[in-house]
């Protein structure tokens, strides 16, 4: 996917929030025309999509956390197995939402790669959206938009959450492939 590709779609994903606001039902609606806390805004969206993907990530069952779709279903090969998507947006969760050095993320990366059950997989991404709910808090109105050395608060936030749902729909896929209905689709969510 193209920089201006994910550019776009991470500024849908901002706009979005409104819309997913209205969606959920709020502690205390704000007065229309009333300023919302970037934190608040980002948080809501976060806390939502996170259940969905945590939600597919306990779905799977534990002996098909290795599968791929096989090349003969299509253009599949070499692509990461369910287990593997959940470990990368974890690594990535620590990319977009922490402050780690390349060497530490790098260390954290290859010991998420050790991981093999599903629960400790599991446990690990949980773990990674903990960092990502401390890092949108600390989003306020002063610097949710300031440039950093790659992008500003705001701006990460957003990617991170596009990067994480991207995974998100590639994780519907492998599930519906093994009969598995997707806990967001079942209802009541």
């Amino acid at each position: 996917m193209s920089y201006a590709v994910r550019f776009f779609a991470c500024c849908l994903l901002a706009a979005s929030s409104t819309f997913a606001l209205a969606q959920a039902t709020p502690p205390a609606k704000p007065p229309v025309g009333s300023a919302v806390p970037p934190a608040q805004v980002y948080g809501h969206l976060l806390t939502l999509l996170e259940s969905e993907f945590v939600g597919a990530a306990e779905a799977m069952p534990e002996d098909k956390y290795d599968f791929a779709p096989p090349a003969t279903m299509g253009e599949f090969k070499g692509v990461r197995t369910f287990a593997d998507q959940v470990k990368h947006v974890t690594e990535a969760n620590y990319y977009f939402f922490g402050s780690l050095s390349e060497a530490d993320l790098k260390a954290k990366g290859d010991a998420l790669k050790q991981l093999k059950s599903k629960t400790e997989i599991v446990q690990a991404l949980k773990d990674s959206f903990t960092l990502a709910h401390t890092y949108v808090d600390g989003i306020t109105p002063e610097n949710a938009f300031i440039q950093t050395s790659n992008n500003t608060r705001g701006g990460q936030a957003a990617f991170g959450i596009a990067h994480f749902m991207d995974h998100y729909g590639q994780m519907v896929e492998y599930l519906r492939m093994n009969g598995i209905i997707p806990p967001a689709s079942r209802g009541g969510m």
